[in-house]
């Protein structure tokens, strides 16, 4: 490979490094077998150059300088304390950070960095690695935080973070919002979320749903674990299920689980279905799955079409 040619990668690696992961579907052919050959080592040199450009070419985001006094900001990394990092289930943990409230920015109520979802980078100063975490319940006036961290094997900064106890240093950056929020401009939005893909949707529930339960827009969370014993933990279940019971009419809570091994779920909460979230469950939360006999149909009233309604999906959970 010429000089030239590998400039050309390395900026195409770079440019890659910098985007968003985006899940991507393609239709697949059978190549001839010497292309295949040919194409394979390709793919594998321009895999080794891409892997040894992240870690070794100076990175924007990694190189982002460390200030103890300036306020919060996406630019630069602000040291964190950590002032819990307890077990909350299976590889899950809930860790509790604090930032000096001195460095909390000031800002116009209209224009929240905060509102209403939003995330921090955290970095792993190991092997100089960020990756983006959302809030349970945003930031309070005191500067603390809270997050539900799941441990995944090949999960270089949850693995890290798992490691972390009371009092040690984790440097993170922010805040990045995540999706913007106009009240009243849906009648109804329906969230599906599986394992800690539930946080962005509970940071909504505590900044928007729950202080205003005198909304008109509805709402549904359908939520997914893999067991019961992975249902997300108390501090974040049982405010959802105690809303729920007491306003039917604004915020409706569903769980499901692939299996019903382990531990049985808390009785307190609803009872999880068996399966994956599929289209029964969507049609019942919209009050599609209406059904009448066919004697009803020729000899009943003709039912009166439905207003349309705006209807807001939501989907938030690690790939299939």
């Amino acid at each position: 490979m010429n000089i030239a040619a590998r400039q050309q990668l390395l900026r195409h690696c770079r440019l890659r490094s910098n985007l968003p992961h985006i899940r991507t579907y393609a239709q697949s052919y059978v190549e001839p077998r010497h292309v295949l050959h040919h194409a394979s080592l390709a793919i594998g040199a321009a895999v080794v150059v891409g892997f040894s450009f992240y870690f070794f070419y100076p990175d924007p985001s990694r190189e982002a300088p460390t200030s103890t006094t300036t306020p919060l900001s996406p630019s630069h990394f602000t040291p964190a304390k950590v002032l819990m990092n307890e077990v909350s289930g299976p590889d899950t943990k809930l860790l509790e950070l604090i930032v000096p409230p001195e460095l909390l920015p000031q800002f116009d109520p209209s224009e929240s960095p905060f509102a209403p979802i939003w995330s921090v980078y955290i970095k792993d100063d190991d092997i100089q690695v960020e990756r983006p975490y959302t809030p349970l319940e945003g930031v309070d006036g005191d500067g603390r935080m809270l997050f539900w961290i799941k441990k995944y094997p090949k999960g270089e900064v949850g693995r890290w973070l798992h490691s972390k106890t009371r009092g040690e240093t984790i440097e993170l950056r922010g805040p990045l919002r995540t999706w913007p929020w106009r009240e009243d401009e849906w009648d109804e939005v329906v969230m599906i979320s599986g394992g800690t893909g539930i946080t962005p949707f509970y940071q909504l529930f505590h900044s928007v749903i729950s202080p205003s339960p005198e909304h008109r827009t509805r709402f549904t969370l359908l939520h997914s674990s893999r067991t019961p014993a992975d249902i997300p933990p108390p501090r974040i279940m049982d405010k959802l299920s105690a809303f729920a019971d007491e306003n039917p009419e604004r915020f409706r809570l569903g769980l499901f689980v692939d299996s019903r091994e382990g531990p049985p779920h808390p009785s307190h909460l609803p009872t999880p279905s068996l399966g994956r979230i599929g289209k029964f469950a969507i049609e019942q939360c919209l009050g599609l799955n209406g059904r009448t006999s066919w004697w009803q149909r020729l000899f009943g009233e003709s039912e009166k079409p439905k207003p349309l309604r705006k209807v807001l999906f939501l989907v938030c959970g690690p790939d299939p």
